[in-house]
């Protein structure tokens, strides 16, 4: 495996420009929103967001897919930091997902996790909807400031406790009407845009709803303390974003939080290093698919390559103190539609990230977490819709109760926990389907004739003696096993235990290319 750095060409600049600086506008206030669904530091979702722009770019497989913080990874952050105890540790075990998905890339694995269900990864994907939604409720009534850390933790029904906190405190007037209101007009305009006769005029593609409403809670937050109408929300009640304000180069360097690596050897760390390599890992692979089917050119990406690149990017953004980062389908389907044709676009992106936090942190400053919920919001909501349920149920039990296992167990418990039960419920399905379809036993007067319609194993040894005790005495039985290309041991058991029996109920039996695969012969 031969990967380097690649840098992006420059002959679709006109196209890619304009791009990156949409991207750029879109990507922003989900960095600082899914830093905060993460209880990481904001500062942290945006060096993801600059990691993501610049580094995995440089080594990216896709031309067209961009990298960042993601949604899908902002719950198993929030808890993996309470867990660990603290931000450096939690650090570290970022550092080691980086590494573990450069092994994945190095042994060519990247095409496993096409062996995970859609079914179970939508259910992954509505279960981090829902945790979202329920963490942003307090951010969006302004209820931002007492909880405690176990409060915040990602532990199963404690959601439910965020989620009826700020009902409970209605009467004990902790509820900060400033933050209502924010909320409520961030959350129409950017509904506004996704509304059919806006969404489909070209300028907002240009102009992404996330921003406008960030732009104009921020301006409304400042109109509440110029009028003084005690409504404004302020740093000091842990209400707005609190960037660092760096004006050196050595303050720039000195913002950021490295890795305790004398964590290294705990066994919860390594733990999380592999949940955050697999999530992040299987979230890049679907995205760079995604984004290779709305590709103009139709270019098919190195899927192996990709995942050599998010693990540089995550090494790196672990060390330096960034949150984890994937391919992300959102900034990457408004690459796509922005004009994007190369990762020039996704590069000017994180440029334009980096001189952000450089150049603008004060104005950064003045954007209120309500706005950044309202974002979230809609990004938990666009998770876990009540389209994406009515999809599954239409689908049918054998994909609907995969995926609603995952979800339900997932905000009941964890993130493994949860695929792994969606796994085995979905392996129980096709389990079930394959002993159906396995062997196929017909009758006609007194002759049966028992088909294996495919491969032979252990798995179907219980189907076939309840298809052998259909078969009563008196009978002439053909065992037709041309369509096996494998029958194993313990079916060869159960048909000679079967041959045996025969004798005795004066049934004859007829093989054809069942032993060893050769000619017809018959046993009386």
């Amino acid at each position: 495996m031969k990967y380097g750095i690649s840098l992006p060409s420059l002959s679709s600049a006109s196209r890619d420009v304009p791009a990156g600086i949409v991207v750029f506008l879109v990507a922003l206030p989900l960095c600082l929103g899914i830093a905060l669904a993460s209880g990481a530091p904001l500062f942290a979702g945006v060096i993801g967001g600059i990691i993501g722009g610049i580094v995995v770019t440089l080594f990216s497989g896709s031309e067209l897919s961009v990298s960042g913080p993601a949604a899908g990874l902002a719950s198993i952050v929030a808890s993996a930091i309470i867990s660990l105890g603290s931000f450096p540790v939690f650090l570290t075990a970022v550092v080691l997902a980086g590494i573990i998905q450069l092994g994945i890339a190095a042994v060519r694995a990247g095409s496993l996790g096409n062996f995970i269900p859609h079914s179970v990864i939508k259910g992954m994907l509505a279960a981090i909807g829902i945790t979202i939604i329920l963490k942003q409720i307090p951010h969006a009534v302004g209820y931002d400031h007492g909880f405690t850390d176990e409060e915040m933790a990602f532990a199963g029904w404690d959601w439910l406790n965020i989620f009826l906190d700020p009902l409970r405190a209605l009467d004990m007037n902790i509820l900060q009407p400033g933050a209502v209101v924010i909320t409520a007009v961030c959350l129409g305009i950017i509904l506004l845009w996704e509304w059919g006769p806006i969404k489909r005029q070209a300028w907002t593609k240009i102009v992404p709803g996330a921003l406008v409403s960030v732009l104009v809670g921020a301006l409304i937050n400042q109109a509440f303390g110029a009028f003084d109408t005690g409504w404004q929300l302020t740093a000091e009640k842990d209400h707005v974003v609190e960037l660092p304000v760096i004006t050196s180069i050595s303050g720039f360097f000195g913002q950021f939080t490295f890795p305790d690596l004398s964590a290294v050897f705990r066994i919860d760390v390594w733990t999380i290093a592999v949940t955050i390599a697999i999530i992040a890992s299987i979230e890049s692979v679907l995205s760079v698919e995604a984004v290779d089917k709305m590709d103009p050119e139709k270019r098919i990406s190195d899927v192996n390559r990709e995942l050599y690149a998010q693990g540089i990017g995550n090494t790196l953004s672990g060390f330096i103190g960034g949150i984890p980062v994937t391919s992300v389908i959102v900034r990457s389907s408004a690459n796509v539609y922005a004009g994007g044709r190369s990762r020039l676009s996704s590069l000017v992106h994180g440029l334009l990230l980096l001189l952000a936090v450089v150049l603008i942190p004060s104005l950064l400053n003045t954007i209120p977490l309500a706005c950044l919920a309202a974002v979230l919001l809609v990004v938990g909501y666009k998770l876990s819709s009540v389209k994406l349920i009515r999809a599954m149920w239409k689908e049918g039990y054998t994909q609907f109760l995969p995926f609603i296992a995952t979800c339900i167990v997932i905000v009941a418990t964890d993130i493994l926990v949860g695929v792994g039960i969606g796994l085995l419920v979905s392996v129980f399905f096709v389990m079930k389907s394959y002993h159906r379809t396995s062997m196929t036993l017909v009758s006609e007067g007194r002759n049966w004739l028992l088909r294996f319609n495919k491969d032979m194993t252990f798995v179907q040894k219980s189907s076939l003696k309840n298809a052998l005790r259909q078969i009563p005495s008196d009978s002439h039985v053909i065992i037709d096993g041309t369509k096996a290309l494998y029958v194993d041991h313990d079916i060869y058991e159960t048909i000679l235990d079967f041959n045996q029996a025969a004798h005795h109920r004066n049934i004859t039996i007829e093989y054809h290319h069942f032993y060893g695969k050769q000619g017809a012969h018959t046993h009386g």
